[in-house]
């Protein structure tokens, strides 16, 4: 392997700054692998919108991180790179995380289209007078006002709003034609068309860009190479360092340690945010000292991220008291030989804990109750499938703890066999 050429202190953060911006933030990466047909169909639609005034409105729909908002901001890209469209689009983003109902969501577009002027010292005293002043400034332009491009992360969230009315008024602009505007929709819900009222539903356009990653293992490889790949006349860094860096960059691809901790990767998981959280780690370990990326970085990031066990990790985030009910449940499927429980038998063994541990805090039924049914949400125990079940109060429901379908297999087996002895 290549010994590279020392590089100063700045070179090396400045690298290092470089990938981790690629690798941590949304930012479009060099080449995007698998959405050609995805892409030339999302940049026709909204080139229309910008050069020809046509106003539209779709969504993008895909499993969380398959790339949707990738995908928008590349076709972003490419369109302020053509020429004029940077000054005749307007890009407002609205997340159904952050902007929980209509009026939040009229205030930041408001605040996005540079509107606070022309509101001035008007006082509107419900959202439908507010509403009704953004939806007259938008039919107030023509052919040759500027494309309204209004992006709704989290589309499924809008549709839980009142009555859906930003949704409504959006689409029955877009349908009108009375301006230039264009609306994109991501969510994760392959059914979220079923979630919109008729009136809401009868003035979409139904467009939708569906995304399933579908690369191969050599496009995964590829996409390894470009997020770690520099380009050879960065500015402030020395061109043989680059030179070299690239070079190693090729060289670790080869590694066959390197390959089979990227094919475990890809048959695992082949989700691109995955892949980031597999290359962060050799790159936060670059310094000064050890300038390059290492192979056996790549393996011991492998070994870090899969080596946890889900229902541990969990484990690191729960209280005390928590993890005294567990050690209770835990008891009671020794004492009865792994039959139902319910929240009662748990307060009864804590309280008997909590009795023999005097330093131990007894805390009331309530909070234990609320600190169980959170274990319950976690998915630690399940309820015994039964309808008599589903009747019962909380405190009384059979609960057992969650195994795999191999360990109940074994448990009837033995079962069988007891009953069988006389």
């Amino acid at each position: 392997m290549k010994s590279i050429q020392t590089p100063t202190a700045d070179e090396v953060q400045q690298v290092q700054r470089l990938i981790r911006c690629r690798l941590c933030s949304n930012d479009v990466p060099p080449k995007i692998h698998g959405y050609d047909d995805e892409r030339r169909h999302l940049l026709s639609v909204m080139s229309r919108a910008v050069s020809h005034g046509e106003s539209n409105s779709l969504l993008i729909v895909g499993p969380r991180g398959s790339g949707k908002t990738m995908l928008l901001n590349s076709v972003l890209d490419e369109l302020k790179s053509l020429g004029n469209v940077e000054e005749n689009l307007i890009t407002v983003r609205l997340n159904g995380l952050m902007h929980t109902d209509d009026r939040i969501s009229v205030k930041s577009i408001t605040c996005q289209m540079k509107l606070e002027n022309v509101v001035g010292d008007r006082v509107f005293g419900s959202l439908a007078e507010n509403l009704q002043f953004l939806l007259d400034t938008l039919k107030s332009g023509d052919k040759e006002s500027k494309a309204v491009l209004f992006v709704l992360d989290e589309f499924d969230l809008f549709a839980h709003h009142k009555n859906q009315t930003l949704l409504y008024n959006l689409f029955d602009v877009a349908q009108s034609a009375q301006a230039t505007v264009c609306v994109v929709g991501l969510t994760a819900r392959m059914d979220v068309t079923e979630l919109l009222e008729k009136r809401v539903k009868s003035r979409f356009s139904h467009r939708q860009i569906q995304l399933f990653p579908s690369f191969t293992f050599d496009d995964y490889c590829q996409i390894f190479c470009d997020y770690l790949l520099l380009p050879p006349n960065l500015c402030g860094i020395d061109h043989n360092y680059l030179k070299q860096w690239n070079e190693q960059v090729m060289t670790i691809r080869q590694e066959p340690a390197v390959i089979d901790a990227l094919k475990r990767q890809y048959n695992l998981d082949s989700n691109i945010q995955s892949l980031r959280s597999f290359m962060l780690l050799p790159v936060c370990r670059i310094d000064e000292n050890q300038p390059c990326l290492q192979a056996s970085e790549f393996i011991n990031s492998y070994k870090l991220v899969h080596a946890t066990d889900s229902k541990a990790a969990m484990m690191h985030g729960i209280s005390v008291l928590e993890l005294c009910l567990i050690v209770a449940m835990k008891h009671l499927t020794e004492i009865y030989a792994n039959e139902p429980f319910n929240f009662e038998m748990i307060f009864r063994e804590y309280q008997k804990f909590c009795q023999l541990r005097a330093a131990s805090q007894l805390f009331d039924k309530c909070i234990v109750l609320k600190a169980f049914e959170h274990l319950c949400a976690l998915e630690l125990v399940q309820p015994v499938s039964d309808s008599m079940n589903t009747k019962t109060q909380k405190e009384y429901r059979l609960m057992n703890k969650r195994h795999n379908k191999m360990s109940s297999k074994k448990l009837r087996q033995q079962r069988q066999i007891l009953w069988r002895l006389p």
